[in-house]
């Protein structure tokens, strides 16, 4: 059977599209960055049509690499950036404000009043989440709030709201379709897991009216077909998960207990907990893996906020590298008998602490401590944060180190150096896939399985393959030593108590 998937990985700092073939094999990509905006402390925004175009750009680029043409693209599939609040007028579709981005902790003050009237329990018990300005719903409400005459608009039906991937399936389809997908959907604070539908009482909370928000779809569904006026063909939209869900889908984690973290600019880990729901008593996510057919997997998530970020900081900040492949080089010369720890709080911290006024330290420094020195204690604060992950799972899940094998993904898994670390630190073997691409792929085996050209999901979990496993070497009272300090230095860094 011949036929093309085109996946679309709308990203924090770029958007990539690819062209996969019907053997599931990479034939064209490309990648566009797009600006980050700041527009004060704590703040981070895109520009949504700047999005937009980065989409048009890259699938056009990614086609003509592909040697087709558009109207050969059998289906495509979509992943995306989550909690990221995109607001647009639903008749010109053009965004009433920019996007505010998952990063952003303008809300971090509105989170707290809703704690103080103790409602965090009652949002946690529907959607899973916790209170903090990381999710879609405050940054909604703020929006509704802050833009003149918006809210009276909203109710009145002329407002959109969505993540990433319902602007971008409401641009495809030339404004046709407003929908987006039970992963996504889950992220924003608002929407019933149990339930699998947006929840009227949590809406009333943060005065949001229901007339603006998507149609909820299954993972793998009809979402619209694209206008030809838009991309020159039409072509169904088949696939769309959140990027963090696409990565559990790549990864082809499917059975309960099977784990994946994925290292961008975050890292985000996702254990499979099948249909059981798991509430946390650890202060972890408990999310929506994904829906088929109209069945709901739930997952325990750890969300961590800086990863690969913290090696741009040292790249661009700092000036110790020019590029962030040096660091694995630089982390090997550095003097072992430094113990330096960074706690990356640049913009808070995330699960387990959940504490968005903590902000990053470094501790150890002695006069010798240089650039290898910075790197590694950069490369280990991914080992340790996973580590606080992992501890905190199996206490809400069971099981030891043991029996834990994590999938990863994203582009630190290229870094041996970090992945031999992350083995050592978590005491568990560290699986790295040939494809490393898992996010697009999840997203691309979406539509290429809806569609009939790839194979089903018992299909596509045998296609699965490792590249290496990074087995643990380290000396226990070595590990315990480590984390010891690490769990002192973060205990430091905190501005309150969980």
């Amino acid at each position: 059977m011949s036929g093309y998937i085109l996946a679309i990985d709308q990203g924090t700092t770029s958007t990539r599209s690819m062209i996969f073939d019907h053997e599931m094999h990479i034939v064209g990509t490309a990648q566009q960055e797009f600006t980050q905006h700041f527009p004060d402390s704590g703040w981070v925004e895109h520009d949504a049509d700047e999005i937009w175009q980065s989409v048009l750009d890259t699938i056009r680029k990614a086609v003509e690499k592909a040697g087709i043409s558009i109207g050969d693209v059998t289906a495509i599939g979509i992943t995306n950036q989550r909690e990221t609040v995109v607001v647009w007028d639903r008749n010109t579709g053009k965004p009433v404000h920019k996007a505010i981005v998952w990063q952003d902790r303008r809300t971090a003050r509105f989170c707290d009043e809703l704690k103080g009237r103790g409602l965090e329990p009652l949002f946690t018990t529907k959607t899973g989440l916790l209170l903090d300005p990381y999710f879609s719903g405050t940054k909604l409400s703020w929006l509704l709030k802050n833009v003149d005459g918006l809210k009276a608009r909203a109710e009145n039906g002329e407002i959109c709201f969505g993540t990433v991937d319902s602007w971008l399936i409401y641009k495809l389809t030339g404004g046709r379709a407003h929908v987006t997908d039970a992963t996504n959907a889950s992220r924003t604070l608002i929407y019933d897991i149990g339930e699998n539908q947006f929840d009227d009482e949590l809406l009333s909370i943060l005065e949001i009216p229901r007339a603006m928000l998507p149609e909820v779809k299954d993972c793998a569904d009809d979402f619209g077909i694209t206008d030809k006026a838009v991309l020159g063909a039409e072509i169904p939209i088949l696939g769309v998960a959140g990027d963090q869900q696409a990565a559990v889908i790549g990864n082809a984690c499917f059975q309960p207990g099977m784990m994946k973290s994925t290292y961008g600019t975050g890292c985000f880990a996702l254990l499979n907990t099948g249909t059981d729901r798991v509430q946390s008593k650890n202060r972890l996510l408990t999310t929506i893996a994904y829906r088929m057919n109209g069945v709901t997997t739930y997952a325990l998530e750890g969300s961590i906020f800086i990863a690969g970020a913290a090696v741009q900081w040292l790249r661009d900040e700092l000036g110790f590298v020019k590029v962030a492949s040096e660091t694995d080089a630089l982390a090997k010369q550095a003097d072992p008998q430094q113990r330096i720890y960074l706690v990356p709080a640049f913009t808070g911290l995330g699960a387990p602490y959940w504490d968005a006024d903590a902000r990053g330290a470094i501790f150890g420094l002695t006069r010798g401590s240089g650039p290898a020195e910075f790197a590694r204690a950069v490369l280990e604060s991914v080992a340790y944060q996973t580590h606080d992950l992992l501890e905190a799972m199996q206490k809400d899940w069971g099981g030891a180190n043991s029996e834990t094998v994590l999938r990863v993904d994203g582009g630190m898994v290229a870094s041996d150096w970090t992945m031999q670390r992350l083995a050592d630190i978590l005491d568990a073997p560290v699986d790295r896939p040939v494809i490393l691409e898992t996010t697009v792929l999840g997203a691309a085996w979406l539509a290429g399985s809806r569609s009939g050209l790839w194979p089903d999901q018992e299909g596509f979990a045998a296609t699965w393959r490792r590249n290496h496993r990074f087995e643990p070497g380290m000396a226990a009272s070595e590990r315990e030593t480590a984390i010891a300090g690490w769990k002192d230095r973060v205990s430091r860094c905190l501005t309150h108590r969980s």
